[in-house]
């Protein structure tokens, strides 16, 4: 299983964290401040309640009279119908702040997805960014809309009930709120604690999303190697490290919340041992007590409900550090911000802006490593003119995949130029190459949705004719008319329907279609059988035709053709010419081939 290295996180309350967030809050700020707004009448008006008991105590039930009761009774009727309808407004609002937050995050936590490099995705494993897109935004759309909701209505109640308190009786107000101090030492103590619990649980749920995620996509190799048992042992222990955290986790906020509710009833205490000796001694009226009674409960009331908030705050920080840390990731290439400012980006132009491209490539003295210390290529330089067709050939780890890599300028060079048509290629738009780019994989990836979706993903306005004329091209067209629905044929997740050649034939016509100046092919004809392979070779030499290719290809014999061959060997060419000249020349290459004509792949 993919082992994924977690950003640590140990700050018990990060202030620069939650300011960060608080901008996501932006497109939102009248819905939250409407919001806090509604909770803070929703707590004041609580705190009214208790002191019209106090009023009906003193001057209606103890003075044995009823003049007046009616008054006081609309009065009290409009302001539990005015509560009414704020906490009506509450729920409303509530839920429009969560969903809209978390729909936000989701937007951009994918666009930025979609803006960083590859190396990011080296370093990450599926399920790892699967965890935060779904259940730590999720956990921070609930948290941030309904913790608006208890903490401006808790802390605005508290206030309002000391300041009845003190208004009422100063030294009766004082006697209440002594349990504060204990309280406060016990919630940072715990508060420690459980943010450590609630990062670790977090961590852990990242590895079992992408167990998940290993599970279903390898499927078919575990049947094949028989390791049910092993995935299932190896689940388990993930498994039982969450649990373990959880109950950790949950053992100290279960400690947490009586110790808070404990102090809670000792204030309680305080106000019936203290009043209660003053309605006796008669300093204090009975309708005084009644109220400091309500009040203490009001007060330690949103305290130990603070306590609630103060624990799901823990995870809700976790989750939060996590998102941000995705979001704010810097993508390792992008474009410098005057090249956005004069080209645009993917997301800001519907057409790359730019001089046309032609197609000449130029690598000078270009050094690359994926790992410090590592390096892939060496003082690489080779330079292809505008339609010529190079094959890159070489072990395993020779540099191949990496040149065309960096030539897609998916990666930058560690040091040396890349140039097209003249140009360092820094100095243009990704959008401006990649749109003229056509790139096959081996393994080529489909899109959930029918072939015709598939195949106009090159160029999204595309009609009917023009999809159909690409798959003409490529010598798609003659399997997909046999199929019973044709161009809408659904493929299937990552087009699993269709078999390996048709597949790779669809990913054909999908590039051909976007009418691209640079073809790049890392080993695409290595996964089939003999027969499709000439199938896909004459579709190849249609589309390469007057374009700048690159082919990477494990069978030498779909590569003769080329106008030349770069041999590699350690990131360095050994060799390069022709098939003829190179065979000729009974070097490296030739070894290579003669080892291809004796496992009978030539």
């Amino acid at each position: 299983m993919q082992q994924i290295k977690e950003d640590e996180f140990s700050k018990q309350f990060d202030f620069e964290l939650w300011k960060k967030m608080g901008k996501f809050l932006i497109p939102f700020k009248k819905l939250a401040l409407m919001l806090a707004f509604i909770m803070a009448l929703v707590g004041i008006l609580d705190a009214v309640f208790p002191y019209l008991t106090k009023y009906v105590i003193d001057n209606f039930i103890t003075a044995n009279q009823v003049s007046g009761l009616g008054w006081f009774a609309a009065i009290y009727a409009g302001l539990v119908t005015w509560q009414a309808l704020n906490i009506l407004l509450m729920i409303i609002i509530a839920g429009k702040l969560e969903t809209g937050l978390s729909y936000d995050l989701r937007r951009i936590g994918f666009n930025h997805l979609q803006e960083l490099s590859l190396s990011y995705y080296d370093k990450k494993a599926v399920g790892w960014l699967m965890a935060r897109m779904t259940s730590d935004i999720r956990r921070l759309g609930d948290i941030i809309s309904w913790g608006i909701v208890d903490i401006v209505w808790g802390f605005t109640m508290m206030a309002a009930s000391i300041v009845f308190m003190l208004a009422i009786n100063w030294k009766l107000a004082l006697v209440t709120m002594a349990v504060l101090p204990p309280l406060i030492a016990v919630s940072f103590y715990f508060q420690k604690i459980m943010l450590k619990l609630q990062r670790l649980v977090r961590k852990i749920n990242s590895r079992i999303t992408g167990s998940f995620n290993e599970g279903i996509m390898g499927a078919r190799a575990t049947k094949t190697l028989v390791r049910e048992e092993k995935n299932l042992q190896e689940f388990q222990k993930l498994t039982a490290e969450m649990e373990s955290s959880s109950v950790k986790s949950a053992i100290y906020s279960a400690l947490y919340h009586p110790l808070a509710i404990t102090l809670g009833s000792l204030g309680l205490g305080l106000v019936l041992w203290y009043g209660g000796a003053g309605v006796v001694e008669n300093t204090f009226q009975y309708g005084t007590l009644v109220a400091f009674f309500s009040y203490a409960v009001m007060f330690f009331g949103p305290v130990n409900n603070l306590a609630y908030i103060f624990t799901r705050m823990q995870a809700a920080q976790a989750s939060a550090e996590r998102v941000i840390s995705m979001i704010n990731t810097e993508p390792e290439i992008k474009d410098a911000p005057e090249v956005k400012a004069k080209y645009g980006d993917f997301f800001t132009t519907e057409n790359p802006r730019g001089p046309e491209l032609h197609g000449a490539v130029d690598f000078k003295n270009v050094s690359f490593s994926y790992l410090k210390g590592e390096p892939v290529l060496k003082n690489f330089s080779l330079e292809v003119k505008k339609g010529e067709k190079i094959a890159l050939v070489g072990e395993t780890g020779s540099g191949k995949s990496t040149v065309v890599k960096l030539a897609s300028r998916f990666y930058e060079p560690t040091s040396g130029k890349i140039l097209i048509d003249g140009t360092d290629y820094r100095e243009r738009s990704l959008f401006w190459l990649h749109s003229n780019l056509g790139y096959v994989l081996q393994d080529p990836h489909l899109f959930s949705g029918t072939i015709r979706d598939n195949i106009k993903y090159g160029n999204l306005e595309a009609g009917d004719e023009e999809i159909q004329k690409a798959a003409q091209t490529v010598n798609a067209h003659h399997f997909i008319s046999r199929l019973e629905k044709g161009y809408d044929t659904e493929v299937g997740e990552k087009g699993d329907l269709l078999s390996t050649g048709e597949k790779q034939l669809v990913s054909f016509a999908r590039a051909i279609i976007a009418d691209p100046q640079i073809f790049i092919l890392d080993e695409a004809t290595s996964s089939i059988d003999t027969e499709m392979e000439k199938l896909i070779q004459s579709a190849i030499d249609k589309m390469m035709e007057g374009r700048t290719s690159f082919i990477i290809a494990h069978r030498l014999s779909t590569i003769r053709s080329a106008d030349r061959i770069i041999v590699l060997k350690d990131g360095e060419i050994v060799e390069q010419g022709t098939h003829q000249e190179l065979l000729n020349h009974k070097g490296y290459y030739y070894n290579l081939y003669l080892g291809d004509a004796e496992e009978g792949i030539v």
